[in-house]
């Protein structure tokens, strides 16, 4: 039978719009992907064509921008920047900041104290490179700003990173207590920072409380306060910097900010003046499931309000078929299977994009899973 010629031709135009359709939606089309970022170091010592592989290799399979951990050497972020731009990638600097190894430039009365009168410089809790740095010494903030700032402007760095941007866990993550040996059902004084002179007569001076006196200073909701404000202090004054660089600036930071980051490591990141923040939603540390990653993503997106955009942290299981039968939870983590979903939720609920920790934990699974969950 045929088909009259106006009849023809809507078909035939239905075709090529279906057509089109699909098109859009394949892994070819940037315009429909999510947006995909991965934490990741380790290449200063790789040669060029070594380190473009690799790069070329995590492009090809989604990544969009390296969160590059290269150290303090603006050198070194030039050279990775200019071969991660030869791959298609943004870079963005990732470098600890209240983590700082003892060194001259650093006096070691600018550590941490805890509670319990001991220094983050020569006794770190829980592991030996917990060497906090105090947020209210006006030296420390010197240190940081001249590092940032150095590394800002260096010219492939599209914005710098901060991560361990807080005070030391006061209580660790529940997944956690059986690999250190604790049981975390308060603040302990061993764990809780900073108590040095500094903090405590600044505390004093703005509050009119002692709290070396008090008998339970866990309850003092003004000193909890006045912690937080130390961190979003140096935060916003990095960011000012950064800023005047053109740059942008972003953190690592704990799940929340209120149910967790702020009760755990003192970050109340919705104060913060950044671009984006990434929350480390690593549900296995938490003892969660991948739902939980959709309800942290929508509470820090709330908190936010517009001011930044958020990045769901996605930790990844380097050997799904033996995480039952690690013990320690670092080992743990989005096995391919719950990979998709967990980057469904974080959409669902408001993320601008995820970040993988890290590419090289990736199994063959992994990228094909996070292939088809990333294109719309």
């Amino acid at each position: 039978m045929r088909l009259p010629s106006t009849l023809f031709l809507g078909l035939l135009l239905l075709s090529i719009g279906l057509l089109q359709s699909c098109s859009s939606l394949s892994p070819t089309s940037s315009a429909s992907k999510i947006p995909v970022y991965a934490w990741d170091g380790g290449l200063n010592d790789k040669t060029d064509d070594e380190v473009l592989q690799t790069l070329s290799d995590w492009k090809a399979k989604g990544v969009d921008t390296l969160m590059y951990n290269g150290g303090q050497d603006p050198a070194d972020y030039a050279r990775i920047g200019k071969l991660a731009e030869a791959a298609g990638l943004g870079l963005h600097a990732w470098i600890p900041t209240m983590v700082q190894k003892p060194r001259p430039e650093l006096k070691p009365e600018w550590y941490a104290v805890n509670r319990a009168g001991e220094s983050a410089y020569d006794k770190p809790a829980y592991v030996p490179y917990y060497t906090f740095l105090c947020p209210n010494e006006p030296g420390v903030y010197q240190f940081l700003e001249e590092l940032y700032t150095s590394v800002a402007e260096v010219e492939q760095v599209a914005a710098v990173h901060l991560d361990y941007i807080r005070f030391p866990d006061v209580i660790l993550a529940r997944g956690l207590w059986d690999k250190y040996g604790l049981v975390m059902d308060k603040e302990y004084p061993k764990y809780d920072y900073c108590y040095c002179d500094r903090c405590t007569s600044g505390f004093e001076e703005q509050s009119g409380i002692d709290i070396k006196s008090v008998e339970d200073p866990t309850q003092v909701q003004a000193w909890k306060q006045y912690r937080y404000d130390l961190i979003t202090s140096i935060v916003n004054r990095l960011a000012e910097q950064v800023h005047a660089q053109d740059k942008r600036i972003n953190a690592a930071v704990f799940p929340g900010p209120h149910s967790v980051a702020k009760r755990i490591v003192r970050q109340e990141w919705d104060q913060w003046d950044l671009d984006q923040v990434f929350p480390m939603l690593y549900n296995d540390f938490y003892l969660e499931d991948v739902e939980w990653i959709g309800e942290m993503t929508a509470e820090g997106v709330e908190a936010l309000d517009g001011r930044a955009s958020l990045i769901s942290g996605l930790f990844i299981c380097p050997d799904p078929k033996s995480k039952a039968r690690q013990p320690d939870p670092e080992n743990h983590g989005l096995i391919p299977e719950e990979l998709g979903a967990a980057v469904q939720v974080s959409m669902d609920n408001g993320a601008a994009g995820i970040c993988l920790f890290t590419p090289g934990r990736m199994t063959k699974k992994h990228w094909r899973a996070l292939r088809r969950a990333i294109y719309r």
